[in-house]
């Protein structure tokens, strides 16, 4: 039997449409204004636990017109303003080297007086962040919101919604078994779902426990070989 390659890095397209919203409605209702230039406030600052849909949600908004994603690594040039963007998406905050922290303060401050829009992200609020006080401040400026995890009923619930979209026929036991033996947040389980379709269509078997089990020993032996 030929042994399927998972690749869990992968990373899906993003749209504000497939955020899991659960208990961020509010969040979700503002990132469409900001998609449309339409908030009141201009800056927004995002956190929450790694996985929760910082990156996603920054993505999506990327692909609005006149935005820009930078992240934490980009080179200097992405940090200066410019009248051809008006959305600028800055993530990892926290993982900005001294220089790029001088320069995201720079933006901040370019943004602020052009009129445009700025959505930063990273693994806690502003004020406990390691960042330059000065740059801690420029983040507070706008409004702050955690990105609230989805509950385990939640995730199942909006990975079956994702199984049926595809026309995929899981049994019961799963999602519950997905949930206690993998990776949690939501991006790893939606990879994972990609590969237990690919494999299922590969080895022409449902979409079974065995089948999960059997899928998840390839992971494990696939994550020990690279070690």
């Amino acid at each position: 039997m030929k042994q399927l390659v998972l690749d869990l890095g992968a990373e899906p397209a993003h749209s504000l449409d497939t955020f899991q919203v659960g208990e961020n409605a509010e969040l979700a209702h503002l990132m469409h204004q900001f998609a449309q230039r339409a908030s009141r406030e201009h800056f927004a600052y995002l956190w929450g636990d790694t996985g929760a849909g910082k990156t996603h949600l920054l993505q999506a908004l990327a692909a609005s017109p006149a935005s820009r994603y930078i992240p934490f690594d980009a080179p200097a040039d992405q940090f200066v303003h410019t009248d051809a963007v008006t959305l600028y998406l800055l993530d990892d905050c926290d993982r900005l080297s001294p220089q790029r922290q001088i320069d995201a303060f720079a933006l901040f401050n370019q943004i602020r007086e052009h009129g445009a829009y700025m959505v930063s992200t990273g693994p806690v609020p502003p004020a406990v962040l390691g960042v330059r006080e000065d740059l801690r401040t420029r983040m507070g400026w706008g409004l702050i919101y955690q990105i609230k995890g989805l509950s385990d009923d939640e995730k199942i619930a909006a990975l079956t919604q994702a199984a049926e979209a595809r026309g995929l026929t899981l049994s019961a036991s799963v999602l519950p078994y997905l949930l206690s033996h993998f990776k949690r947040d939501m991006r790893s389980l939606a990879t994972m779902l990609d590969a237990l379709d690919q494999y299922s269509l590969e080895t022409q078997r449902p979409v079974t426990l065995p089948l999960l089990r059997d899928l998840l020993l390839q992971e494990n032996q696939q994550s020990e070989t690279k070690e």
